[in-house]
Formats: structure tokens, C-alpha cells, sequence
């Protein structure tokens, strides 16, 4: 099926934008909700996270003690790799499980770090980049989080500049302190048109 990769920094708006195409009907695909089920009480990935990182990682209620767990990988380039070494492959594999699941001419995956991690991408046909300035997505992250400006600013320098965003996308939305959810819902509208048109022409994964 035809697949759409739907990525931006944090702070951006994906969720909104995402949100908006699942109302039309697209199945999406968000592999950060994913990697919440799968550190949520009973998750799959829980064993091996407590057992790899200790007890006291794991919140009263059997979840992934976030906030902890952020502040060990944000200083820990290793911790961070063993952490992904746990949570990547069953991300992956639900995402798969879900795409292959999925009805209709076309469908979104949300992918945090779909730039990042570069290899990936060669398995959606078009790369979809929300975006906004930086200095937005620290106000909106510091607002909706409770985040100090150094907390957001240390989670930004650990993603792909907003620069690397917008020179993989094939399509933007941009998503500033001018935009409202009418025009976000224009932008998306005629995406979707455009998505629907190409997949029934048969177009290529990108490479």
C-alpha cells in the first residue's frame, strides 16, 4: 500500500496534523503511541527494561518511570542505545503488523525520528514534514509538558536540525504561530487529494 512517512521535531504539531488525516479515514500508524503501549503497565517491553535498567525504573503502576528513564539516557549514550536495542525491534514489528493491517488507497506512518533514522525511509513513498520555527516548538513543548527551555532545548539538539526536516521532505506543512486548524485542515485536505491520486497511479517507493 501506499504509505506516507509523517515525521517533525517536537513540538511541531504531528499529532494534530496525524489526527486530522485519521479523521478522513487514513489508517495511521504512530509508532510513538506504540512505544507507550509497549512501556504501559503489562507492556511487552517492560520485562526486558527492568531487568536491563533495574526496578527502579519502573513506575508503582508497572509502566516505564518516564521521567527517570529520560534522565538516564540523556546522559547516558549507552543506557540510551541498550534502551533502544529493547524498544526498536517491537516498534517495528507492530508497525508492520499494523501496515500490513491497513485499509484504503493509502496509509500515514508518524515517525518522531523518521530522519534520523535514515534507512527507513526508503520504505514510504513520500516523507511528510510538520514544521515550525524552533523558538515555537520550545514554547509549545514548555507549556505542554511543564519543561524547562534547557529540557526542551537538550530534547531539539538530539533531533535532526529543523534544516535536515525540510530538505528529506517531499511535502510540508507548516505549522506556526500563524497557522490555525482551518488552514491546517485545507493543507491536509489537499494532501489527502494529492496522496489518493498517486497511489492509484502506482508510484514508487522513494530511494
Amino acid at each position: 500500500m501506499f504509505s506516507i512517512g509523517l515525521t517533525g521535531g517536537i513540538g511541531s504539531g504531528k499529532t494534530t496534523v496525524a489526527d486530522m488525516f485519521a479523521a478522513l479515514g487514513v489508517p495511521v500508524i504512530d509508532t510513538d503511541l506504540i512505544a507507550h503501549q509497549i512501556t504501559a503497565p503489562g507492556g511487552v517491553a517492560m520485562p526486558l527494561i527492568e531487568s536491563t535498567f533495574g526496578p527502579q525504573y519502573v513506575a508503582p503502576d508497572g509502566s516505564l518511570d518516564r521521567a527517570k528513564m529520560r534522565t538516564r539516557v540523556f546522559s547516558d549514550n549507552a543506557a540510551k542505545a541498550q534502551l533502544e536495542s529493547i524498544t526498536h525491534p517491537l516498534i517495528r514489528a507492530e508497525s508492520e503488523r499494523q501496515r500490513h493491517e491497513a485499509q484504503g488507497a493509502y496509509h500515514i506512518v508518524v515517525v518522531p525520528l523518521l530522519i534520523e533514522a535514515g534507512e527507513r525511509a526508503s520504505k514510504v513513498e513520500r516523507i511528510l514534514v510538520v514544521d515550525c520555527p524552533v523558538e515555537t516548538q520550545i514554547e509549545r513543548v514548555m507549556q505542554r509538558n511543564g519543561f524547562t527551555r534547557d529540557q526542551v532545548l537538550a530534547i531539539i539538539a538530539r533531533q535532526a536540525t529543523r534544516e535536515a526536516r525540510l530538505a528529506a521532505a517531499d511535502d510540508v506543512v507548516l505549522n506556526d504561530c500563524a497557522a490555525t486548524l482551518d488552514t491546517l485542515q485545507r493543507e491536509v485536505n489537499a494532501l489527502h487529494m494529492r496522496y489518493v491520486t498517486m497511489a492509484s497511479q502506482g508510484s514508487k517507493p522513494r530511494t
